[in-house]
């Protein structure tokens, strides 16, 4: 099914909505104020200059917004149970629906149409989002912010899962970093350590109604680590680990569980490998499991792993994500996602689909190099939800007039490499995180 937004771009007024947003009184939000929230994201979007941020959304506001949805957050397990939604008389005895979403990148207006179109979050309207809300795109800010309102609205009807692109590394990198600092200035720095607090507590993966699982990258390994022996040095030195390469193999939902998810980015090396993994890897057309050496991190995984994956939890589909039209154009091994998605591997037991929800990516109007891609969503039905109907859409027309917040053609291909030193320096970065 296919949509076009180019006459459903909403909010295009000139009308100012009610701003400054407040916090309610009594500090739960309602689906008014996210309407509120939306209306005020969306006409500032179009109407004033980034750096009158703060008198759209107040540093309080926004604060108590992220500390809120934090705390939910910050409780939840590594893999969520996302379990059927209730067959009851609202839905005529047939459960509710569950949408997943992929990379949406900062592109708010697409964010708030893709809601509008599948049907807001409700009780009867489960939502799962793969990640990377931020960076390349301009809006990071406002689009985190609002799904974080509907988590704190919803807490069991919408899930937020964690990308590459909620780290440290890669929102100094391509771009959230100084759109935080350009939208609120002084006080930048304060709410990036804020968000960079909350992207910690973000969970790892799902399984929807025992027979889907989702991630932002994929599959991951089971650990088996030994200290080096040159880590045997003096008082005081970190512990130095070495993986046997030959010994890969694929890890388990009970590994998962048992994974240490609150950092600011995922080791590539050490103990602590299946975060990384989670959020990096990439299929691959060839068997077996193997280093992700273009990434510099994670995993490549053939359809036998999936296939492995799938009937060991008795399971149906993986839906990841992390893989637009740029990095497909390299893939000459796997299909492109012109269309938002990709089935990357049909097997005996079911089937693995690459979800990409940013279209016309990236954003910037001063882009040369465009994709003219379509984005997508995936809803779920009842009674199996294991039989995917795919949505696609066209991007939201005519896009605001904005700046890119990072250099496109200096950075447009270091996704597919880690810079170690940059990662390295952030743990330095992380104390002061976890103060804020």
């Amino acid at each position: 099914m296919s949509t076009s937004a180019d006459d459903a771009a909403p909010g295009t007024g000139n009308s100012a909505p009610h701003i400054p947003i407040s916090w309610p009184p009594d500090g739960s939000l309602t689906r008014g104020w996210i309407e509120d929230l939306t209306a005020a994201f969306e006409w500032s979007s179009r109407n004033l200059p980034p750096s009158e941020m703060p008198s759209v959304l107040p540093v309080e506001v926004l604060q108590r917004l992220v500390l809120t949805a934090s705390n939910i957050l910050h409780r939840e397990p590594n893999c969520l149970r996302i379990d059927r939604p209730s067959e009851d008389a609202a839905s005529g005895g047939r459960g509710g629906d569950i949408v997943v979403v992929g990379d949406v990148h900062g592109q708010l207006q697409d964010v708030i149409f893709l809601l509008r179109d599948a049907g807001f979050p409700s009780d009867q309207r489960t939502f799962v989002f793969n990640g990377d809300y931020v960076d390349r795109g301009a809006w990071g800010l406002e689009t985190f912010l609002l799904l974080l309102a509907w988590k704190v609205h919803l807490p069991h009807r919408v899930f937020l899962l964690r990308g590459n692109h909620e780290s440290k590394y890669c929102t100094s990198v391509y771009g959230f970093e100084k759109e935080v600092m350009t939208k609120y200035g002084k006080q930048g720095q304060h709410v990036y350590r804020k968000c960079l607090r909350c992207f910690e507590g973000l969970p790892l993966a799902s399984v929807i109604a025992s027979r889907v699982y989702t991630a932002h990258g994929g599959l991951f390994r089971s650990v088996s680590i030994t200290p080096s022996k040159r880590s045997k040095g003096k008082r005081g030195r970190k512990v130095k680990y070495t993986m046997d390469k030959t010994l890969l193999k694929l890890g388990s939902l009970d590994d998962l569980v048992r994974a240490r998810r609150t950092v600011l980015d995922p080791p590539w090396e050490g103990s602590n490998l299946i975060p990384g993994d989670v959020l990096w890897s990439d299929p691959s057309s060839s068997m077996g499991l193997s280093p992700n050496d273009e990434r510099g991190i994670g995993l490549l995984w053939g359809p036998d792993c999936t296939e492995d994956f799938l009937s060991k939890n008795q399971l149906k589909l993986i839906i990841r994500s992390h893989e637009g039209p740029d990095a497909r154009v390299k893939r000459h091994d796997l299909k492109g996602i012109e269309d938002g998605y990709t089935i990357d591997h049909e097997v005996k037991s079911g089937k693995l689909i690459t979800l990409f929800s940013a279209p016309d990516y990236p954003q910037f109007q001063a882009t040369d190099e465009r994709y003219n891609n379509r984005g997508a969503y995936i809803v779920l039905r009842p009674p199996d939800f294991a039989t995917p109907e795919f949505h696609t859409f066209e991007a939201v027309q005519p896009r605001p007039q904005v700046d890119a917040y990072y250099d496109y053609k200096e950075v447009i291909d270091s996704d597919e490499e880690l810079d170690l030193e940059s990662m390295d320096h952030s743990s330095e970065f992380e104390g002061l995180v976890a103060s804020a």
